[in-house]
């Protein structure tokens, strides 16, 4: 056990009177203890949080060199939290206060410019990826088309798209957002001509409301509208104060009938549902084996937490290690991998996806 071995190595410390090099080299196999034992690509990693600030890329580096991290998905935060005068401090979290969220336009500029003070070795360790914009207005599109344009060679795909997101849709201005919106359709539509991954973050249901998944129903209209478009749903579409009955049933259904949609476990997806007990950790285990090409697994944290990467992927190692070879690869490395470095730079190049021809398939 860990705990063993933290003995093991502060009782050889003590009885061999090390010097200071021995003992630093100590302390980094202490750290270790509490990383993710498997090499992976985290795929969700906030680099500004709802102040729109951030520690900046090298440190995320260092973190990442140090905690068995190959390369990050990164991208900014679609809002910002209002501090109005009344509150005495900054809130640094949406649910600090009663204050609203609004849509951030700078967030993916703040991002590039990072990301291009970067040697071109360190860039290849990260996917940055454009997420600014109401999902509910239909000129999206066009800043999504622009965010390409002024940024060659930078943003790869269009993630997190915040639909509804527990108490942060009551707190944001607007409408709430729907997957099954015009907008949605035009950003979709683009996506799927270059190929490009979405990312959603949208919840099954109200919170409170636990009988039923209230917004499955707008999910599947999309989803039948664009049986193409490589989806992933964050989180499994779970959320603070809300579950649904049968969920893994009800995740495994929609993996089996729509080839293009992934899914990932972070947040409270894997510490409410996955890990709630001995029974649902075995229910997802066999899913994972079933969908092993469509499972990703990653920290979603903020840049004021970069120094918890190691430990908040840490939790996985008792899930993985019940999993095969084949699949504990597949989602902690494989699946990023072929899901997101087929399509980079696809829009730059004007790459466009290709179909088979009538002629080509086999019937």
């Amino acid at each position: 056990s860990n705990k063993n071995k933290i003995l093991s190595l502060l009782s050889n410390s003590f009885e061999k009177n090390l010097d200071n090099n021995e003992l630093n080299q100590i302390i980094s196999s202490l750290d270790k203890l509490n990383w993710c034992k498997y090499k992976m690509i985290d795929s969700h990693v906030h680099v500004l949080d709802f102040k729109q600030e951030t520690e900046w890329l090298k440190v995320l580096l260092e973190y990442m060199d140090k905690t068995n991290i190959e390369s990050c998905v990164i991208f900014g935060m679609p809002v910002v939290k209002i501090w109005a005068e009344n509150e005495r401090e900054r809130p640094e979290y949406y649910l600090d206060d009663d204050n609203e969220c609004y849509y951030y336009s700078s967030t993916d500029d703040i991002l590039a410019n990072e990301y291009n003070k970067l040697t071109k070795n360190k860039q290849k360790r990260f996917y940055p990826l454009c997420c600014w914009f109401n999902p509910m207005d239909i000129n999206a599109i066009n800043h999504i088309e622009r965010i390409f344009k002024n940024n060659p060679w930078v943003f790869c795909w269009i993630w997190e798209i915040f639909y509804r997101h527990d108490d942060l849709t009551f707190l944001t201005q607007w409408e709430p957002p729907r997957m099954n919106s015009k907008s949605t359709y035009k950003i979709l539509e683009f996506a799927t001509k270059y190929d490009l991954p979405v990312m959603i973050h949208n919840n099954i249901a109200s919170p409170w409301i636990t009988d039923y998944p209230k917004y499955l129903h707008e999910l599947e209209i999309m989803l039948r509208e664009f049986p193409k478009a490589k989806i992933i749903l964050s989180h499994c579409w779970a959320s603070r104060r809300l579950y649904a009955p049968y969920y893994v049933k009800m995740i495994n259904r929609l993996l089996n009938q729509y080839l293009w949609l992934y899914v990932d476990y972070s947040w409270v997806v894997f510490d409410d549902i996955i890990s709630y007990n001995k029974t649902t950790i075995e229910e997802w285990v066999w899913l994972t084996e079933k969908f092993s090409n469509r499972i990703m697994i990653w920290s979603d944290i903020l840049w004021k937490w970069f120094h918890q990467i190691g430990y908040i992927n840490n939790k996985f190692n008792n899930f993985l290690d019940r999993l095969s070879k084949n699949t504990r690869e597949n989602i902690c490395i494989n699946n990023a991998k072929n899901l997101f470095s087929k399509s980079k730079n696809n829009v730059e190049l004007d790459k466009k996806r290709i179909y088979p021809s009538l002629e080509d398939i086999n019937y």
